[in-house]
């Protein structure tokens, strides 16, 4: 499982947390790393923020897609308006996550998206 975010905080609590769920985690922190990561697992799940400098997490989807990397993607936002929820499902994301993250929202969506990870590309 991959993580996307320019917050070192979050990225570290992130990790932190979802390793103690058995979960294999990368973090990057910003979208530019990521991109040149020429080693991305052909299953698992992409968690990706969607305000960061430098590129935004609509912006690092396009990219990924485009490079054919068709992990599944959960994009975090404290700003879930109804227009980033309706361009995130334009995009590829499977979920929309409001930041500050509560109770197990992530970690269900993470085990739907490996799900469908496994199933094969979509």
């Amino acid at each position: 499982m991959i993580i996307v975010d320019d917050d070192p905080a979050v990225l570290r609590s992130l990790k932190f947390a979802l390793e103690i769920e058995g979960l294999d985690v990368r973090i990057y922190g910003d979208a530019q790393s990521l991109l040149l990561d020429d080693d991305l697992p052909a299953r698992g799940c992409l968690v990706i923020d969607y305000a960061m400098a430098g590129m935004d997490g609509f912006e690092l989807i396009d990219r990924l897609r485009r490079r054919d990397v068709r992990l599944p993607a959960i994009l975090m936002t404290g700003l879930p308006s109804r227009e980033v929820r309706e361009r995130a499902r334009r995009a590829g994301f499977c979920k929309v996550l409001e930041k500050p993250l509560h109770d197990s929202a992530l970690l269900d969506g993470i085990r739907s998206a490996l799900t469908r990870s496994q199933e094969g590309p979509q």
